[in-house]
């Protein structure tokens, strides 16, 4: 039998692009802009590297934030197209307390990642971020995300809060190296911001920082 790998790549493509939201997951607090503790993770150890990565399909907006309030972000990996997202190297462990507190939850388990089919799905629950997508490998670890078991088609969109947006857009800046217009043009054209939030509103919230 396949064993379950000792490190992974956590792949984000919301919030936790951003480093200081990440380590708020890592170590424990309040991001800024957001209105829930994080316990943090049994091993807080930082992250053994990050990297920019793409994740074949695309991310939108739906359902309602209890951290921020709006839609939060959700990938759909049969979307067309590739998604940004920032990826940290981390251990089996780490990515089971990540999980854990995506549904606000105490960490206490570490997930049998050896189950995750190669380029494959597992579901976990029927919570909005209980199902594991393995999106590739990087250097020789395999890239995982959290989503919902659902397609982007069976939810409708929601527009996403200033302050979640501004989180993403810096993660976006930091990961990938784009500019405040980049970001918020991107982010304006996801499912649930597109015709609520203009792109200039967006790089707004950028440029404030």
């Amino acid at each position: 039998m396949p064993r379950s790998p000792e490190l992974v790549w956590y792949a984000s493509y919301g919030a936790n692009m951003s480093l200081e939201r990440f380590s708020c997951y890592l170590a424990g607090g309040v991001p800024p802009g957001g209105s829930r503790a994080n316990p943090g993770c049994r091993d807080t150890a930082p992250p053994r590297a990050r990297c920019a990565v793409w994740l074949p399909g695309g991310v939108y907006f739906a359902l309602a934030s209890r951290m921020w309030g709006g839609g939060l972000a959700l990938y759909d990996p049969d979307l067309p197209g590739a998604a940004p997202a920032r990826a940290y190297l981390v251990t089996s462990g780490q990515l089971g307390d990540f999980a854990a507190q995506e549904m606000y939850r105490s960490p206490d388990g570490d997930p049998d990642l050896a189950r995750v089919p190669e380029r494959g799905r597992l579901r976990l629950g029927a919570g909005r971020y209980e199902t594991l997508v393995h999106c590739g490998d990087v250097d020789g670890h395999p890239v995982l995300t959290f989503t919902a078991h659902w397609p982007s088609a069976a939810v409708e969109p929601a527009a996403p809060a200033a302050s979640y947006l501004g989180v993403i857009g810096s993660g976006l800046r930091g990961g990938h190296g784009w500019s405040a217009r980049r970001s918020a043009a991107y982010l304006a054209s996801r499912p649930g911001a597109r015709g609520t939030w203009r792109s200039a509103q967006v790089a707004a919230l950028l440029f404030e920082e």
